[in-house]
């Protein structure tokens, strides 16, 4: 096989992939994978376009550097390689740059690991599922990461500016391209949609994941929707503040939390599917400094357990000063991994406004999915209709493996 380095220069790779499973601590050694592809190792000063026919391997944390931009063609396949701590591979959009990773549906661009097996034959093939590795298998790689101009509220930000900004989690504080935050809320980091993201979120330091797809001060000029996350060791989508709307998600399997919401996001996630996270399916988090702002998550249903899996956190998780709106969300199986409907509610939901968000369960049994039991909240009812529109996902591996029928 021939091999190309981004630079020209022609090497060759073999690579041992070892990974955890969050499930079992277990370790899956992945036999040495030849790869045929472009070895992407420098970051990206100029625009720059991957074509469809290619696999774009990353070599490490490579950064989309200001002022740049990366054209991803429909069909595209990026694999990340494994590596640890500041050498996680990931591809990092800064602030000031933009991508543009526009799939279709019948040409997504997949985001996963080196020792996937899946080509660029498959793809245009119409199979989109990964021919080797199972839907839970999780940290071979570090995640997408996208930052931004937009208004976020951190604790302990730098301020000198007139703005919050910070450095973004899972990125080592000498890589200044990881500075999100600012003054700008219609910033554009670009477009994405018709994404897979897999395999991801490689440990980087205790307790320090990569998400599988991490937004920080992200802009409501930037177009997001039709992603999906599948098998993230950390959290499946996570938000740090900024405006950006996103819509059309399906998070399966990932090893935390399915979405997470931090420093007063103001922007709205529309239309979603969640299946059995083993953390919480909500974890909801408001300001962290002076700036508040609101978000709403809306036209969703969750699936919490299935014949082999069930989540493993709270359902509804909030803290007593995040302001949410959750409207039209149904969960179709609302036990947690002890057999138990947990919501955090009370004084925590303080803040939270709820609108037609069912559970399957007899009406009375709502009461217990309240942590500390109590009045069950207003707009929290006893039902079995779901809002999504479950058939614009029908591109996603997770629909094509029967990841969720309701």
């Amino acid at each position: 096989m021939n091999f190309r380095i981004f630079s020209s220069v022609a090497v060759v790779l073999t690579l041992l992939v070892t990974a955890c499973s969050t499930d079992d601590n277990l370790l899956d050694t992945f036999e040495p994978i030849p790869m045929d592809g472009i070895l992407v190792t420098s970051n990206i000063t100029e625009n720059t376009i991957w074509e469809c026919d290619q696999v774009y391997i990353l070599g490490g944390r490579i950064s989309i550097e200001s002022g740049a931009s990366l054209t991803i063609c429909p069909g595209t396949i990026i694999k990340g390689q494994g590596g640890t701590a500041a050498n996680a591979s990931s591809l990092v959009v800064a602030r000031g740059a933009q991508l543009f990773a526009e799939g279709t549906v019948d040409a997504p661009i997949i985001f996963t690991s080196v020792a996937d097996e899946i080509t660029i034959e498959d793809v245009k093939a119409g199979d989109f599922v990964s021919p080797n590795l199972d839907p839970d298998i999780n940290g071979l790689w570090g995640g997408l990461i996208v930052l931004g101009n937009a208004t976020i509220s951190a604790s302990n930000a730098n301020t000198e500016n007139g703005f919050d900004e910070v450095q973004i989690e899972g990125i080592p504080t000498s890589d200044t391209n990881g500075l999100y935050g600012g003054n700008d809320d219609y910033d554009n980091s670009g477009i994405l949609t018709y994404l897979s993201i897999r395999h991801g979120g490689v440990n980087i330091g205790q307790g320090n994941e990569i998400n599988g797809l991490t937004l920080g001060g992200v802009g409501s000029g930037t177009l997001i929707e039709n992603i999906e996350i599948v098998a993230n060791q950390d959290d499946g989508i996570e938000w740090f503040g900024g405006t950006v709307n996103v819509s059309n998600v399906v998070v399966w399997n990932v090893g935390d939390d399915a979405i997470d919401t931090d420093q007063a996001w103001a922007g709205t996630l529309n239309n979603f599917v969640i299946v059995t996270p083993s953390g919480s399916c909500f974890e909801l988090d408001g300001p962290e400094g002076v700036y508040s702002a609101s978000h709403s998550i809306q036209n969703g249903t969750v699936i919490a357990i299935t014949s082999d899996r069930s989540a493993g956190g709270y359902l509804i998780d909030v803290d007593e000063n995040t302001p949410v709106f959750l409207k039209n969300i149904h969960f179709t199986a609302p036990i947690s991994k002890n057999g138990e409907f947990l919501m955090i509610t009370n004084g925590e939901a303080a803040n939270t406004t709820f609108e037609n968000v069912t559970f399957s369960t007899e009406a009375e049994n709502l009461s217990s999915i309240l942590e500390d039991g109590g009045s069950v909240p207003a707009g929290i009812s006893a039902g079995s209709i779901t809002n999504t529109d479950a058939s614009v996902m029908n591109w996603t591996w997770a629909s094509i493996a029967g990841g969720f029928n309701f």
